[in-house]
Formats: structure tokens, sequence, C-alpha cells
């Protein structure tokens, strides 16, 4: 059990002051809940509709699951990417189920809550969940991808009509779209990338290496300057050894500086 992070606190306290403050107040709950026809006059509904929820029930199971599975994907991710993460899923949500459902009135934290079980499910793929009331043990992948498929049946069927499955769905997705952006932002994407390219370079035979060595064996050796000839005869006779993947990156782009026309 991890303790509350201070982004799942606020979002939490957030959640239960808005429930309380909206009982005193039906028509503040119009105007913050996102409804597609007016949502260009109200942009603002995209977001606010995330704090608001149609029952104390509604409420109570959404909070759950960000009490759960919030802190650790807080910690993770840090605070203010934690919750970036999960405006714009929520966001991400609202304008799913605006483009694929009849517009009707939307509330609650579903899309927000959905990104973040998929969140901890990407991280935390093994990790064992108990499910609730009937403690079972399940993998969080397969809970996750549970939740993600009963939405789309849901959502095609008409099932459980009133429930904003589409909204799930958008909030998952633009969830799993920010963690693989944010991933590649933070480098494994791109030294992932790197180490394959190099990889697929390192193998004789690819056309590329073919390509370099016809440039490479046309360079004009007499024009050049005396230690960069001597280099390139060093180069070319390593190539000719070992193939191009002998070659470090640096001699590679040595000898294709001295191929340049």
């Amino acid at each position: 059990m991890y303790a509350l992070t201070p982004w799942v606190t606020r979002i939490l306290v957030a959640n239960f002051a808005v429930f309380i403050i909206i009982q005193t107040s039906r028509g503040l709950y119009q105007d913050l809940a996102f409804y597609p026809p007016v949502a260009l006059f109200r942009p603002w509904t995209l977001v606010t509709y995330m704090f608001l929820h149609a029952n104390f029930g509604h409420l109570f199971f959404n909070m759950l699951g960000i009490f759960f599975f919030g802190p650790r994907l807080e910690m993770k991710l840090g605070g203010s990417v934690f919750m970036r993460f999960y405006i714009l899923s929520g966001i991400g949500g609202a304008l799913c189920q605006a483009l694929f459902a009849t517009a009707a009135p939307m509330v609650g934290a579903s899309a927000g809550v959905y990104a973040v079980l998929v969140g901890f499910a990407y991280y935390y793929p093994r990790e064992t969940i108990l499910l609730f009331p009937i403690p079972i043990p399940v993998q969080a992948w397969i809970l996750v991808s549970a939740y993600v498929v009963l939405s789309i049946y849901n959502g095609i069927t008409g099932t459980a009509s009133g429930v904003a499955h589409f909204a799930h769905l958008g909030g998952a997705a633009v969830g799993f779209g920010f963690l693989k952006w944010y991933e590649w932002r933070r480098g494994s994407g791109q030294r992932s990338f790197q180490k394959k390219m190099k990889k697929g370079r390192a193998k004789p035979g690819f056309v590329s290496d073919r390509t370099a060595m016809a440039r490479w064996k046309g360079i004009s050796i007499e024009g050049l300057h005396e230690l960069n000839r001597e280099e390139v005869k060093r180069l070319l006779d390593k190539v000719q050894a070992g193939g191009p993947g002998s070659l470090s990156d640096s001699e590679r782009e040595f000898l294709d500086r001295m191929a340049a026309p």
C-alpha cells in the first residue's frame, strides 16, 4: 500500500469538495458539465466535467481507482507530469465521447481514471491486483485489458446506456499515447531506435553498407591532405578486412566526409 501523493490527494479533495458544493447549487452543475452542442461556448467544461459526479456511488468508485492506482503512477511520473497526463486524458475522453456517441451532458472522472489504470498497467503489468469485492488475484495488464474490451463492447452495442463508454476509451487511448510520447521524450525511445539502427548498420550485406563502400572506394586519395590520405587508407584497409561493421560511428562519418563531392 502506497501513501497518498500530493496530486492524488488534491484530486480526491477537489472531487469530494465539488460534490458537496454542487448539492447546494444545481445550476452550477449544469454550467460545469460537458455538453457537446454548447462546448464551443463553454470550453472550460472539457476540464470541469471531470470533477462532477451524478451521485455518491459514481464519485466513490472513481475515487477508489485514483486512490489505489494513482499514487504509484504519480511517484513514477512526478507530480507535474502526472497531472498533465490526468487532465489531458480527461479532455481526450470528452472529445472521444462527443465524436462517437449521441450528444448528452457528461460528468465524471472516469476518463482520467481509465488513463490511470492504463498507466499503472503500462509500468507494472505483472503487479497482482485483488478484485473488489471478491478478492480474486489478477495481473494488472489482464484487469485493464478486460476493462478496455468491456468498454469497447458496451460502446458498440449500446449496453449500459447512460455510461460514457467512449469517454473511457478516449481517456485510455490518450493516456497510453501520452506515456509513449513521454518515454520517447525521456530518451528511451530514441536510444532504442539508435541501437536498432546501429545493429542493422553493423551487419554486412545491407544495401546502405554496399552503397557506402562504393562511395568510399571512389575517394580520390591523391587529392587529399597527407594526414587525411593516411587515415583514409587505414580505414579502407579496415573495411576490406572486417567490413563496414568494423568501423566506429566517427570513422564512418570521416569516410563520408572524404567521399562528399
